[in-house]
């Protein structure tokens, strides 16, 4: 089957099969309650699309390009962003499930995580300036020579991030939060 462009639709609790998203391109459009499990992405292209409760686990994303994308109550439990499509890009996520997922060395400048779990998230090597973590859960979550520089990780929790190992200027933390940053030196604090 050859690329297709589809503009405008509305996908609603469709189960995609493994390479039936594979090269086509998608501009605003909406996927609700979709399955993804398993599939390939390769080569696709969405532009200005949302994802409302919809299953990426085990799903394939390299050399994807994601333009404008939002994702909502979504989850990508061990998914790997670490090859999708680098030269025109915006996405951000909201109330999803990111655990096990990895960006490696991604430039990810400005993206938002807004309440999701991000337990053992690989950030190795990754350009998260000016990011925002609002309310994330990032347990076990791996920052190792990683951009944080102006990244807001205010209301986020259980974070652990070595400042000799990262970039962290004007990084914002709070107070309560504060302590993710000293776990490398062994410090007790009372």
């Amino acid at each position: 089957m050859g690329a297709e462009f589809i503009f405008d639709k509305e996908f609603r609790e469709i189960t995609f099969s493994t390479y039936e998203i594979t090269n086509n391109e998608y501009e605003n459009c909406t996927f609700s309650h979709c399955d993804f499990t398993s599939s390939n992405f390769t080569g696709a292209i969405f532009v200005d699309c949302t994802f409302n409760h919809c299953n990426f686990k085990d799903a394939k994303i390299g050399h994807v390009a994601f333009r404008g994308v939002l994702f909502v109550d979504c989850d990508f439990t061990s998914v790997n962003f670490a090859m999708t499509d680098q030269k025109i890009y915006e996405f951000h996520f909201t109330n999803c499930l990111l655990d096990y997922a990895m960006f490696y060395k991604l430039k990810l400048k400005g993206i938002q995580f807004t309440n999701c779990s991000m337990v053992s998230v690989d950030f190795m090597e990754t350009d998260l300036t000016e990011a925002l973590f609002d309310n994330c859960n990032l347990r076990l979550a791996v920052f190792s020579d990683t951009n944080l520089t102006k990244a807001d990780f205010y209301s986020s929790h259980n974070f652990s991030i070595n400042p000799e190992k990262n970039k962290i200027k004007k990084a914002i933390f709070s107070n309560d939060n504060v302590r993710g940053l000293l776990d490398a030196f062994q410090i007790i604090i009372k």
